[in-house]
């Protein structure tokens, strides 16, 4: 393996603009990836995004918005070092492309950056690893979710 990028696409029952907002906004963003997310959803804004509980173990993880551009692309970078400016070879990209398709949004993930970290190895692959299994669980939630936002008559 080359350990390089993770891409992941799905179908997602909703317009680009809904899909859109439930992967750009902080508060969507919550109810299918981190138990928490503050941020402001424009280009260069930092912020953090909250795995589990701080006391008791969980991750804070700086979070950084690159691209901005609704309804077709969002984009971030993420794991650098609290503090430091995100950039390649400090940081991971993580892009969300949207794509009508049918009555629908084609949402394609790539998330890039694992061998620019410099890592060793061991930790390259086990990061990688720790990222496809993360993404293969998250992603599929997102159309759940986004089904919960359907107006009901």
């Amino acid at each position: 393996m080359e350990f390089g990028t993770i891409e992941r696409e799905i179908y997602i029952e909703a317009s680009p603009e809904v899909v859109f907002e439930v992967v750009s906004s902080p508060g969507h963003l919550k109810e299918w990836w981190p138990d928490d997310a503050r941020y402001e959803p424009a280009p260069g804004a930092a912020g953090d995004i909250v795995f589990g509980d701080p006391e008791a173990g969980g991750a804070v993880v700086s979070f950084t918005v690159v691209d901005v551009r609704p309804p077709r692309t969002f984009s971030f970078r993420w794991t650098h070092p609290a503090g430091e400016v995100a950039a390649e070879g400090n940081s991971l990209l993580v892009t969300f492309d949207l794509t009508p398709s049918g009555a629908g949004t084609l949402l394609k993930m790539t998330e890039s950056g694992f061998r620019e970290m410099g890592w060793e190895a061991a930790v390259l692959e086990q990061q990688y690893r720790e990222h496809v299994t993360g993404w293969d669980f998250y992603l599929p939630r997102l159309a759940p979710y986004v089904a919960t936002l359907r107006v009901r008559p």
